[in-house]
C-alpha cells in the first residue's frame, strides 16, 4: 500500500526556518519523479518544488526559489523541504505528491498524496 506522511510542520515568525519531512512506503521515492505542493486556505493548490526520478535534480515555483530547497534520502525513503526566511504568505498545508509514473512531472498529474503538514508564519 501506497503511503506518504509528512510531518515537520509548525508554527514560525516570518524569516524563520522549518524542516519538513515525507516519510513514503510501499514504493520506492526515487522511482517516481515527486513534488511538494502547498495549499492556503482559500485558495487552490500551489506546486512549489519537483524532485525528479534517478539523478535528483530539482526544480522550483517562482515564489519559493532561493528560500526552499527540496531534497531526498534514498535510505530512509523520505523526501525534505527545508524552508528558510519564511513569509506570511507561505501559510499553508504542505503535502508531497507523487506523480503518476511515465508521466512528464510538469503536467502535474499526481496519484498520491498524502494528508499535510500545516505549517503557519506569522509573528
Amino acid at each position: 500500500e501506497v503511503q506518504l506522511v509528512e510531518s515537520g510542520g509548525g508554527m514560525v515568525q516570518p524569516g524563520g526556518s522549518l524542516t519538513l519531512s515525507c516519510a513514503a512506503a510501499g514504493f520506492t521515492v526515487s522511482t517516481y519523479d515527486m513534488s511538494w505542493v502547498r495549499q492556503a486556505p482559500g485558495k487552490g493548490p500551489e506546486w512549489i518544488s519537483v524532485i525528479k526520478v534517478g539523478g535528483g535534480s530539482t526544480l522550483y515555483a517562482d515564489s519559493v526559489k532561493g528560500r526552499f530547497t527540496m531534497s531526498r534520502d534514498n535510505a530512509k525513503n523520505t523526501l525534505y523541504l527545508q524552508m528558510s526566511s519564511l513569509k506570511p504568505e507561505d501559510t499553508a498545508l504542505y503535502l508531497c505528491a507523487r506523480h503518476k509514473y511515465g508521466s512528464t512531472w510538469w503536467t502535474k498529474e499526481y496519484d498520491y498524496k498524502g494528508q499535510g503538514t500545516q505549517v503557519t508564519v506569522s509573528s
